[in-house]
């Protein structure tokens, strides 16, 4: 996982892995050139990149979401969830008082194409 060293949220989202059974390794460099390195288109950016068995996952993405990728394995780049929707794994915690916005989590396509993987519903 490439993320800022100050993120909080990376922390979480990174706390969040670990509890669904993944292991990390962080590197507190920033992902802006990870995420060009591994294909990630800049539109679809995120506070942190991190790779999973051959797929790059960028923001967010719940963990349940990364296990049913690895189970899946389709022919795909790797997942996303752009910017930093209020509610998602590691912007959920208590400063944010419950609030759930909506929003897609991407498959991307190796040639830079989505399509909704999965969406969840704000409150």
């Amino acid at each position: 996982i490439w993320k800022d060293p100050n993120c909080g949220c990376c922390k979480d989202w990174i706390a969040h892995l670990e509890t669904n059974g993944f292991r990390t390794k962080v590197f507190d460099e920033g992902n802006s050139a990870a995420r060009a390195r591994l294909g990630m288109p800049q539109q679809l950016g995120s506070c942190h990149t991190a790779t999973v068995s051959g797929y790059v996952i960028e923001g967010h993405v719940p963990a349940s979401e990364i296990t049913r990728l690895l189970a899946e394995r389709p022919d795909a780049l790797g997942l996303a969830v752009p910017g930093m929707p209020i509610g998602s794994p590691g912007m959920d915690g208590p400063a944010y008082g419950g609030r759930q916005d909506a929003y897609d989590v991407l498959l991307v396509a190796r040639n830079g194409q989505t399509r909704v993987y999965r969406h969840y519903d704000g409150r």
